[in-house]
């Protein structure tokens, strides 16, 4: 599983799966050495794009619309095929690619998309976001035009499956809204469950809400009406695209989390601000976000963003740095819906049957007939499951449907901020997904906004399926600037890392499940430790392996007996000395990690839910175990410690028999790191790794693994630390690589650094940028003037 010479031997592995033919440099270009001239419609005047060592794009534009169009272009040009894959998925159209296989997963597709006005929705974004999407969409439909008329240079995935490039239009950026991260339809379902077999006990071993409350049901609600599958559709609808066979995950992977922070001038050795950020997602080959840097009069910005949007998320400005982390709000609500009993058409509504709106699509397919597939929708939304035996349907209402809700791109509008009271009021506009945006700049300050759009929820807590009948309305929304802030700290820092941070008694109430605070807690340690930090030390943070809870854990362990059996004996005695590192190289790790996961923590649960409802839990609530392990009597009653003694001792026996199957008879030659690994994924299942690595759920280096299979399914696959004001000396990496190109010296050579915590230099001024140069490409305006 370790790296060896691995980004040259992973393009070569998949250069030859895909039976490429390398690109030839400049092909379709006027070549003029390691410069090329490309005519590209719609540009008005001029721009460089400018390919760094590290393949990341520097476009220099002498007006913004040039820069966007320049900027869909490139993308396309280095990421077409998952590009078009977005789309595709995103409006429902891969059947017209793939065949009627994917007819399901289009009709789920289309129920998740904006149908609102789109007059109110371009108007919901900052003053230049349409004309914004409208060049980036020219730019796009340029490269598109060029590839599909010089076939010889379609990526290979297109080869390899038959289909070519779709043009885009600027609506299909704002009208697709699956792809961003949302809360909480899925915990409602859970917790639905949970109540209906062990009411709050169960509910309490399911999840700790924050702050301290108890689940309500909803009068009207019978939890034992939620049928498990009740969200396959919407489960289905916001799923990756494969071509394995695997269409839906019924236990999708836990969201992990990401960390942010900023430090003031107070606290580091330079006297600048130091900003860092690493957002943890789905580990997948190309990465999910793209790094660039945009240069225009009037703009001038660099960091990463979705490679289907314009602008960037998180980076900086000339003057301002800002990074994201997802901040907990609840905008989703299950609605129960009571059919009428003679005509499934209807449902009650504030005591009348009203109908639900059908709407009828044809969906183009591939090497067949158009399939024709129905669509139904409530007053609140979607309907996902019709259940006639039963009389209910069950239908979806989210705040990502309003107007203004296209995940990330908002950030069009935060990007370009030069100072905190203006960066908080844009983010004002922010809706989804909901997001903490920590904040510094080169006066010196720093600070924290959520950005979300949170329900008002009269009467009720949002965290069970509500009856639809009119009893349970959203009464609006907040608005933003009723959102808490945070502006230069006595602290000298502000970290965000998807834990509960509102403040004590604050009115608005935005939800009840966050992570664990463990990560956010040894940020705080460390920050608060010295007034002499420095970049590099920011990047072995984000790298940090050390986990507080594991440590508690472990506490617990040194009074527990260990019983007659060998095993149990065995496994106590090894992990007394785990220090709670859970490093790649770590022994303790190795069998901390399995027996937490996939013993101790499901055993927990079962206490609690039964086997059929423990298994839809991504992974147990490591706060409640904490709590049931030090606090016994609390959970199991008056036999509590020997109840929680026979747990571990059980599970730990078990656990250590698994990890000596898999690794061998000798604990002290164990690594947590020949378990877990991780996989950047790529649809065609040309994948990048495995790739060895440590970490926990739990550790400030987060990783969310499958437990026994151990492949980390999200982290930080992009990091980066900014030095706020000595721009040039800021580091990022994304790994596996910038390019979407399996041919491309850029598509895994940023793996290496990223598995062994190292960054490269994220470039800014010309003068570093020109002496680290790999290629240049001037993109001109086409002859014939088309655009």
């Amino acid at each position: 599983m370790r790296i060896v010479a691995f980004s040259r031997a992973v393009t070569a592995i998949v250069a030859a799966v895909f039976s490429l033919t390398p690109a030839v440099p400049g092909r379709a270009e006027r070549d003029t050495g390691d410069a090329s001239t490309r005519e590209v419609p719609g540009l008005r005047e001029p721009v460089r794009l400018v390919m760094d060592r590290w393949g990341v794009p520097h476009l220099y534009a002498r007006n913004t619309d040039d820069v966007f169009l320049a900027q869909g272009y490139n993308a396309a040009r280095d990421r077409l095929f998952q590009l078009d894959l977005w789309r595709r998925r995103g409006l429902g159209l891969l059947s017209a690619a793939f065949g009627p296989r994917y007819v399901e997963q289009d009709r789920a597709a289309r129920l998740f998309l904006y149908r609102g006005d789109m007059q109110r929705e371009w108007a919901a974004y900052g003053p230049n976001t349409r004309r914004a999407v409208t060049a980036f969409v020219r730019g796009v439909n340029a490269y598109v035009d060029w590839v599909n008329a010089h076939p010889e240079a379609l990526p290979p995935e297109f080869r390899r499956l038959g289909h070519r490039p779709d043009r885009w239009q600027p609506e299909d950026v704002v009208r697709i809204r699956s792809h961003g991260l949302a809360l909480n339809a899925y915990p409602e379902a859970l917790l639905a469950a949970a109540m209906c077999s062990g009411g709050q006990s169960a509910a309490r071993a399911l999840v700790r809400l924050e702050p301290e409350h108890e689940a309500q049901v909803p009068d009207g609600l019978d939890p034992c009406s939620v049928p498990a599958d009740a969200l396959n559709t919407y489960l289905l609808g916001i799923s990756p695209v494969t071509f394995d066979g695997v269409a839906v995950r019924s236990v999708p992977p836990s969201p992990g989390g990401s960390n942010a922070w900023a430090l003031a001038p107070s606290r580091t050795a330079t006297g600048r601000p130091i900003l860092a950020g690493d957002p943890h997602r789905a580990t997948t080959a190309p990465a999910l976000r793209y790094v660039a840097h945009l240069s225009a009069p009037g703009l001038d910005v660099i960091g990463a963003g979705e490679p289907a949007l314009p602008g960037i998320s998180m980076g900086h400005n000339d003057r301002a740095a800002f990074a994201l982390t997802v901040f907990s709000a609840d905008q989703e609500d299950i609605q129960v819906y009571r059919l009428h009993p003679d005509d499934p058409g209807r449902y009650l509504y504030r005591d009348r049957w009203v109908p639900f709106t059908t709407v009828r699509e044809d969906v183009p397919v591939a090497g067949s007939t158009p399939r024709q597939v129905e669509l139904l929708f409530s007053q609140h939304g979607p309907v996902l499951k019709v259940d006639k035996d039963r009389g209910l349907a069950f239908g979806l209402r989210t705040a990502w449907s309003e107007p203004g809700a296209a995940p990330y791109l908002t950030g069009l509008d935060t990007m370009t901020a030069r100072s905190f009271p203006e960066f908080a009021a844009r983010a004002r506009r922010w809706v989804s997904p909901p997001e903490n945006l920590v904040y510094a700049d080169t006066s010196g300050t720093i600070g924290w906004v959520p950005g979300a759009l949170v329900p008002r929820r009269p009467g009720y807590d949002g965290l069970l399926p509500v009856p639809g009948d009119g009893r349970y309305e959203w009464d609006g929304f907040h608005d933003g600037a009723e959102l808490p802030r945070v502006i230069n700290p006595k602290s000298g820092f502000v970290a965000s890392a998807n834990e509960y941070n509102m403040p004590p008694g604050h009115p608005v109430r935005v939800g009840y499940e966050w992570e664990p605070a463990a990560r956010k807690e040894r940020i705080a340690d460390v920050l608060s430790s010295s007034t002499r930090h420095t970049t590099s030390e920011m990047a072995r943070l984000q790298f940090d392996h050390v986990d507080e809870y594991a440590r508690r854990i472990v506490a617990v362990l040194r009074d527990i007996p260990a019983g007659d059996d060998p095993d149990t004996a065995a496994a106590l005695r090894h992990l007394r000395d785990y220090d709670g590192t859970a490093s790649a190289d770590s022994p303790g790790a190795a069998l901390f990690e399995p027996w937490l996961s996939g013993y101790l923590g499901p055993a927990f649960l079962r206490k609690f839910v039964p086997s059929a409802v423990a298994a839809r839990v991504p992974r147990a609530d490591v706060r409640q175990v904490i709590d049931a392990l030090e606090r016994p009597d609390r959970w199991f009653g008056p036999d509590g410690a020997a109840v929680r003694d026979r747990l571990v001792q059980e599970t730990l026996s078990a656990a250590y028999a698994a990890v000596r199957g898999r690794l061998g008879a000798d604990p002290a030659a164990w690594r947590w790191g020949n378990l877990q690994h991780a996989l950047f994924s790529h649809p065609l299942g040309n994948h990048v790794g495995p790739i060895s690595r440590g970490g926990s759920a739990t550790t400030v280096d987060a990783s969310t693994y499958y437990p026994g299979a151990y492949q980390s399914t999200s982290g930080a696959a992009y990091r980066m630390v900014l030095d706020v004001g000595a721009w040039d000396n800021s580091t990022f990496v994304s790994a596996p690589g910038q390019s979407g190109d399996p041919a491309s010296p850029h598509y895994a050579d940023l793996t290496a650094a990223w598995s062994s915590g190292a960054q490269v230099p994220l470039l800014y001024s010309p003068a570093a940028v020109a002496r680290n140069t790999e290629s240049v490409i001037t993109l001109v305006p086409a002859a014939s003037g088309r655009g």
